[in-house]
């Protein structure tokens, strides 16, 4: 079966978006074996320079790449990244486990974002859309929209 993480740096302070992120967990549970890896953000000051934005962000690559399991097709979430509809993911997620993969892994940064390390690890650059979302939006929909690529790929009646 395949195997989905999604690694997010900071933690979902409001209550709402973490039932959200769990019952889309919960749902997945159907399709795959999924589960959710939340770092610690960086804590830099209000107006930090790029010196100690980049450092900040190195520190977090690290510990990133530590909890990307091997193997893993890793696909970090970056404004500079591909969108795709809703059906194209659903192909991705058909395709890879037909290549080989079994392991997919998503990665959302903290409010600074990723560092060059992690996206240049990366298999594919994704990106949600080119509008800017709170990270705690953007967890539940990307959780959202993988678990409509798998509605999409059974058929069922979520996906119109």
């Amino acid at each position: 079966m395949l195997a989905i993480s999604f690694i997010f740096v900071g933690r979902t302070k409001e209550e709402y978006f973490t039932k959200a992120q769990d019952e889309y967990i919960k749902r997945l549970r159907s399709f795959c074996v999924s589960r959710i890896i939340e770092l610690p953000e960086r804590k830099l000051p209000d107006k930090p320079s790029a010196a100690q934005t980049d450092a900040a962000l190195l520190i977090e690559a690290g510990e990133i790449m530590k909890n990307v399991p091997t193997g893993a097709f890793l696909i970090p979430m970056c404004v500079e990244g591909r969108q795709k509809s809703s059906e194209n993911l659903a192909n991705l997620l058909l395709e890879l486990p037909s290549g080989g993969i079994s392991k997919i892994c998503f990665v959302i940064g903290g409010s600074f974002g990723l560092h060059d390390t992690v996206k240049n690890a990366g298999n594919l650059r994704l990106s949600l859309s080119e509008m800017t979302l709170p990270h705690s939006l953007a967890r539940v929909v990307l959780l959202e929209q993988v678990y409509r690529a798998f509605s999409i790929i059974s058929g069922s009646k979520y996906h119109k």
